[in-house]
Protein backbone atom coordinates (compact mmCIF):
# COMPACT_ATOMS: atom_id res chain seq x y z
CA UNK A 1 0.00 0.00 0.00
CA UNK A 2 1.41 3.61 -0.98
CA UNK A 3 2.83 4.90 2.56
CA UNK A 4 2.05 8.32 1.57
CA UNK A 5 -1.36 7.23 1.03
CA UNK A 6 -1.43 5.77 4.75
CA UNK A 7 0.02 8.82 5.76
CA UNK A 8 -2.57 10.88 4.38
CA UNK A 9 -5.26 8.46 6.09
CA UNK A 10 -3.75 9.10 9.40
CA UNK A 11 -3.46 13.13 9.43
CA UNK A 12 -7.32 12.92 8.27
CA UNK A 13 -7.88 10.54 11.31
CA UNK A 14 -5.97 12.81 13.69
CA UNK A 15 -7.10 15.86 12.65
CA UNK A 16 -11.07 14.51 12.87
CA UNK A 17 -10.29 14.32 16.72
CA UNK A 18 -8.54 17.24 17.49
CA UNK A 19 -10.73 20.36 18.18
CA UNK A 20 -10.91 22.96 14.87
CA UNK A 21 -9.75 26.07 17.38
CA UNK A 22 -5.95 24.30 17.46
CA UNK A 23 -5.54 23.08 13.83
CA UNK A 24 -3.71 25.57 11.47
CA UNK A 25 -6.53 27.09 8.54
CA UNK A 26 -7.51 25.58 5.95
CA UNK A 27 -6.28 29.00 4.36
CA UNK A 28 -2.82 28.57 5.45
CA UNK A 29 -2.67 25.21 4.46
CA UNK A 30 -3.79 25.46 0.43
CA UNK A 31 -1.83 28.88 0.23
CA UNK A 32 1.15 28.16 0.76
CA UNK A 33 1.44 25.22 -1.66
CA UNK A 34 2.84 26.16 -5.09
CA UNK A 35 2.43 23.66 -7.54
CA UNK A 36 -0.33 20.76 -8.65
CA UNK A 37 -0.83 17.27 -6.60
CA UNK A 38 0.42 14.46 -9.27
CA UNK A 39 -3.14 13.24 -9.08
CA UNK A 40 -5.53 13.04 -12.31
CA UNK A 41 -7.90 16.08 -12.39
CA UNK A 42 -10.78 16.14 -9.22
CA UNK A 43 -12.90 18.76 -8.00
CA UNK A 44 -13.81 17.88 -4.45
CA UNK A 45 -16.12 19.17 -2.14
CA UNK A 46 -18.30 22.44 -3.25
CA UNK A 47 -17.35 25.61 -4.77
CA UNK A 48 -16.70 27.32 -1.67
CA UNK A 49 -15.99 24.61 0.26
CA UNK A 50 -13.34 21.98 -1.49
CA UNK A 51 -9.96 21.45 -3.43
CA UNK A 52 -8.80 20.52 -6.59
CA UNK A 53 -6.35 17.36 -7.42
CA UNK A 54 -4.25 17.51 -10.28
CA UNK A 55 -4.97 20.57 -11.30
CA UNK A 56 -4.04 22.22 -14.86
CA UNK A 57 -2.01 25.78 -15.21
CA UNK A 58 -3.42 28.28 -17.99
CA UNK A 59 -0.46 29.25 -19.40
CA UNK A 60 0.77 33.19 -18.39
CA UNK A 61 -0.14 33.78 -22.13
CA UNK A 62 -2.02 32.11 -25.27
CA UNK A 63 -3.13 33.21 -28.34
CA UNK A 64 -6.12 35.26 -27.36
CA UNK A 65 -5.38 35.71 -23.43
CA UNK A 66 -3.20 37.11 -20.94
CA UNK A 67 -3.52 35.86 -17.35
CA UNK A 68 -3.48 38.74 -15.11
CA UNK A 69 -1.99 39.18 -11.53
CA UNK A 70 0.91 36.54 -11.82
CA UNK A 71 2.11 36.96 -8.79
CA UNK A 72 -0.86 35.40 -6.70
CA UNK A 73 -0.40 32.27 -8.52
CA UNK A 74 -4.04 31.69 -8.97
CA UNK A 75 -4.08 30.68 -12.68
CA UNK A 76 -4.64 26.67 -12.08
CA UNK A 77 -8.05 25.14 -12.56
CA UNK A 78 -9.55 21.83 -13.43
CA UNK A 79 -8.79 21.20 -17.43
CA UNK A 80 -12.47 21.71 -18.64
CA UNK A 81 -12.06 25.34 -17.12
CA UNK A 82 -8.57 25.57 -19.10
CA UNK A 83 -10.53 24.80 -22.16
CA UNK A 84 -13.39 26.66 -21.37
CA UNK A 85 -11.23 30.06 -21.38
CA UNK A 86 -9.71 28.87 -24.63
CA UNK A 87 -12.84 28.56 -26.03
CA UNK A 88 -14.55 31.87 -24.75
CA UNK A 89 -11.04 34.20 -25.34
CA UNK A 90 -11.19 32.61 -29.08
CA UNK A 91 -14.53 34.25 -29.68
CA UNK A 92 -13.77 37.50 -27.54
CA UNK A 93 -10.76 37.96 -30.01
CA UNK A 94 -13.69 38.24 -32.81
CA UNK A 95 -15.15 41.34 -31.51
CA UNK A 96 -13.87 44.77 -32.52
CA UNK A 97 -11.19 45.90 -29.61
CA UNK A 98 -10.48 43.13 -28.29
CA UNK A 99 -7.94 40.49 -29.07
CA UNK A 100 -8.93 37.93 -26.36
CA UNK A 101 -9.64 38.27 -22.64
CA UNK A 102 -7.76 39.45 -19.47
CA UNK A 103 -8.20 36.56 -17.38
CA UNK A 104 -8.29 37.03 -13.36
CA UNK A 105 -8.29 34.43 -11.05
CA UNK A 106 -9.32 31.01 -11.06
CA UNK A 107 -7.62 29.14 -8.58
CA UNK A 108 -4.97 27.93 -6.62
CA UNK A 109 -2.06 25.05 -7.05
CA UNK A 110 -4.51 22.65 -5.37
CA UNK A 111 -8.01 24.63 -4.83
CA UNK A 112 -9.01 25.42 -1.35
CA UNK A 113 -9.93 27.95 0.99
CA UNK A 114 -7.68 31.70 -0.19
CA UNK A 115 -5.47 33.70 1.87
CA UNK A 116 -7.68 36.21 0.77
CA UNK A 117 -9.97 37.69 -1.36
CA UNK A 118 -12.81 34.97 -2.71
CA UNK A 119 -14.98 32.30 -0.90
CA UNK A 120 -15.47 30.73 -3.56
CA UNK A 121 -12.96 29.54 -6.17
CA UNK A 122 -11.99 26.69 -4.47
CA UNK A 123 -12.33 23.61 -7.21
CA UNK A 124 -10.93 25.10 -9.99
CA UNK A 125 -14.19 25.97 -11.93
CA UNK A 126 -14.28 29.30 -11.46
CA UNK A 127 -12.74 31.63 -13.22
CA UNK A 128 -13.09 35.98 -13.44
CA UNK A 129 -12.81 38.12 -16.46
CA UNK A 130 -11.82 41.36 -17.13
CA UNK A 131 -14.15 43.77 -17.96
CA UNK A 132 -11.73 45.58 -19.84
CA UNK A 133 -11.23 44.94 -23.33
CA UNK A 134 -8.05 43.06 -23.57
CA UNK A 135 -5.96 44.99 -26.81
CA UNK A 136 -2.39 44.17 -25.69
CA UNK A 137 -1.79 40.63 -25.41
CA UNK A 138 1.93 41.38 -24.81
CA UNK A 139 1.62 42.83 -21.77
CA UNK A 140 5.02 42.20 -19.12
CA UNK A 141 4.49 40.43 -15.56
CA UNK A 142 5.65 43.86 -14.05
CA UNK A 143 2.78 45.20 -16.24
CA UNK A 144 0.16 42.70 -15.62
CA UNK A 145 0.42 43.52 -11.68
CA UNK A 146 -0.27 47.04 -11.99
CA UNK A 147 -3.27 47.87 -14.94
CA UNK A 148 -6.53 47.65 -13.30
CA UNK A 149 -9.96 46.87 -14.92
CA UNK A 150 -12.55 48.98 -15.94
CA UNK A 151 -16.11 49.24 -13.99
CA UNK A 152 -18.68 49.04 -15.71
CA UNK A 153 -21.39 50.35 -13.19
CA UNK A 154 -23.66 53.56 -13.19
CA UNK A 155 -25.84 54.60 -9.60
CA UNK A 156 -24.06 52.08 -7.33
CA UNK A 157 -24.81 49.26 -10.04
CA UNK A 158 -27.91 50.39 -10.99
CA UNK A 159 -27.54 51.26 -14.28
CA UNK A 160 -24.50 50.08 -16.70
CA UNK A 161 -22.05 53.70 -18.00
CA UNK A 162 -20.57 54.75 -20.95
CA UNK A 163 -17.57 51.51 -20.82
CA UNK A 164 -20.35 48.91 -21.62
CA UNK A 165 -20.34 48.33 -25.09
CA UNK A 166 -22.21 45.48 -27.32
CA UNK A 167 -19.17 43.59 -27.05
CA UNK A 168 -19.95 42.86 -23.24
CA UNK A 169 -23.18 41.60 -24.46
CA UNK A 170 -21.99 39.15 -27.15
CA UNK A 171 -18.93 37.69 -24.80
CA UNK A 172 -21.41 37.22 -22.09
CA UNK A 173 -24.00 35.34 -23.92
CA UNK A 174 -21.51 33.60 -25.64
CA UNK A 175 -20.20 32.30 -22.37
CA UNK A 176 -23.79 31.69 -21.10
CA UNK A 177 -24.48 29.43 -24.08
CA UNK A 178 -21.75 27.35 -23.59
CA UNK A 179 -22.81 23.74 -22.18
CA UNK A 180 -20.48 23.83 -19.82
CA UNK A 181 -21.43 26.79 -17.60
CA UNK A 182 -23.71 26.71 -14.56
CA UNK A 183 -24.21 30.07 -14.02
CA UNK A 184 -22.12 33.87 -14.21
CA UNK A 185 -21.99 36.44 -11.81
CA UNK A 186 -22.41 40.13 -13.27
CA UNK A 187 -23.73 43.76 -11.46
CA UNK A 188 -27.47 43.92 -11.34
CA UNK A 189 -27.60 47.05 -13.86
CA UNK A 190 -25.86 44.90 -16.29
CA UNK A 191 -28.18 42.21 -16.05
CA UNK A 192 -30.93 44.16 -16.76
CA UNK A 193 -29.51 46.10 -19.73
CA UNK A 194 -29.26 42.74 -21.29
CA UNK A 195 -32.64 41.43 -20.72
CA UNK A 196 -33.68 45.08 -22.53
CA UNK A 197 -31.30 44.44 -25.72
CA UNK A 198 -31.96 41.05 -25.99
CA UNK A 199 -33.89 40.43 -29.16
CA UNK A 200 -33.93 36.51 -29.96
CA UNK A 201 -33.75 33.52 -27.27
CA UNK A 202 -33.78 34.79 -24.15
CA UNK A 203 -32.87 31.32 -22.32
CA UNK A 204 -29.63 31.84 -21.99
CA UNK A 205 -30.36 34.90 -19.45
CA UNK A 206 -31.62 32.90 -17.11
CA UNK A 207 -27.40 31.95 -16.50
CA UNK A 208 -26.95 35.34 -15.97
CA UNK A 209 -27.40 36.11 -12.07
CA UNK A 210 -26.87 39.44 -10.27
CA UNK A 211 -24.86 39.47 -7.80
CA UNK A 212 -22.73 42.46 -5.53
CA UNK A 213 -19.62 43.86 -6.91
CA UNK A 214 -18.78 42.17 -10.06
CA UNK A 215 -18.30 45.41 -12.36
CA UNK A 216 -14.88 45.18 -12.72
CA UNK A 217 -15.17 42.00 -13.97
CA UNK A 218 -17.48 39.21 -14.54
CA UNK A 219 -17.44 35.56 -12.77
CA UNK A 220 -17.74 32.12 -14.67
CA UNK A 221 -18.79 29.23 -12.55
CA UNK A 222 -18.59 25.73 -14.31
CA UNK A 223 -20.98 22.58 -13.75
CA UNK A 224 -18.95 19.81 -12.08
CA UNK A 225 -17.29 17.60 -14.90
CA UNK A 226 -19.59 14.78 -16.13
CA UNK A 227 -18.49 11.75 -14.41
CA UNK A 228 -16.14 13.38 -11.37
CA UNK A 229 -17.63 11.85 -7.82
CA UNK A 230 -17.26 14.22 -4.99
CA UNK A 231 -17.87 17.42 -7.12
CA UNK A 232 -20.95 19.15 -5.67
CA UNK A 233 -23.12 21.30 -8.15
CA UNK A 234 -24.26 24.22 -6.82
CA UNK A 235 -28.63 24.15 -7.05
CA UNK A 236 -30.27 25.17 -10.82
CA UNK A 237 -30.98 29.10 -11.05
CA UNK A 238 -34.64 29.75 -10.71
CA UNK A 239 -37.10 28.66 -13.82
CA UNK A 240 -37.00 32.06 -16.52
CA UNK A 241 -34.86 34.73 -17.52
CA UNK A 242 -34.55 36.20 -14.55
CA UNK A 243 -34.90 39.42 -15.54
CA UNK A 244 -37.91 40.26 -13.13
CA UNK A 245 -35.33 39.24 -10.02
CA UNK A 246 -32.44 41.89 -11.58
CA UNK A 247 -34.66 44.66 -11.60
CA UNK A 248 -35.51 44.15 -8.25
CA UNK A 249 -31.80 44.45 -7.31
CA UNK A 250 -31.91 47.62 -9.09
CA UNK A 251 -34.99 49.09 -6.95
CA UNK A 252 -33.75 47.95 -3.93
CA UNK A 253 -30.37 49.48 -4.82
CA UNK A 254 -31.83 52.94 -6.08
CA UNK A 255 -34.61 52.99 -3.05
CA UNK A 256 -32.61 50.94 -0.37
CA UNK A 257 -35.69 49.25 1.94
CA UNK A 258 -35.29 50.28 5.51
CA UNK A 259 -33.31 48.16 7.89
CA UNK A 260 -34.80 45.61 10.00
CA UNK A 261 -34.05 46.75 13.49
CA UNK A 262 -35.25 43.41 14.73
CA UNK A 263 -32.82 41.87 12.26
CA UNK A 264 -30.36 39.31 14.00
CA UNK A 265 -26.64 40.25 13.21
CA UNK A 266 -24.80 38.47 10.78
CA UNK A 267 -22.93 35.34 12.26
CA UNK A 268 -19.25 35.85 11.37
CA UNK A 269 -18.18 32.28 9.52
CA UNK A 270 -15.48 30.35 10.98
CA UNK A 271 -12.52 30.16 9.10
CA UNK A 272 -12.73 26.94 7.68
CA UNK A 273 -9.61 23.54 8.55
CA UNK A 274 -8.90 20.68 7.06
CA UNK A 275 -10.89 18.14 8.76
CA UNK A 276 -13.78 20.79 7.16
CA UNK A 277 -13.49 20.16 3.93
CA UNK A 278 -13.69 16.12 2.37
CA UNK A 279 -11.69 13.69 3.25
CA UNK A 280 -9.89 13.19 -0.08
CA UNK A 281 -8.65 17.10 0.32
CA UNK A 282 -5.80 15.88 2.89
CA UNK A 283 -4.37 13.45 0.05
CA UNK A 284 -4.37 16.49 -2.28
CA UNK A 285 -1.91 17.97 0.33
CA UNK A 286 0.11 15.05 1.13
CA UNK A 287 2.23 14.97 -2.33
Amino acid sequence: MNLRLIAAALTAAVLACTPAFSQPLAKELFGSERTASPHKPAPLGGYAKGCLAGAEQLPETGPTWQAMRLSRNRNWGHPETIEFIERLSSFAATQPGWNGLYIGDISQPRGGPMLSGHSSHQLGLDVDIWMLPAGNLNLTRSEREKISSVSMRRANGAYVNGNWSIAHHRILKQAAKDPAVARIFVFPGAKVQMCKDEKGDRSWLRKIRPWWGHHYHFHVRLTCPRGTRGCENQSEPPAGDGCADAEKWVQDILNPPPPDPNAPPPKPRREYVLADLPKQCAQVLSR
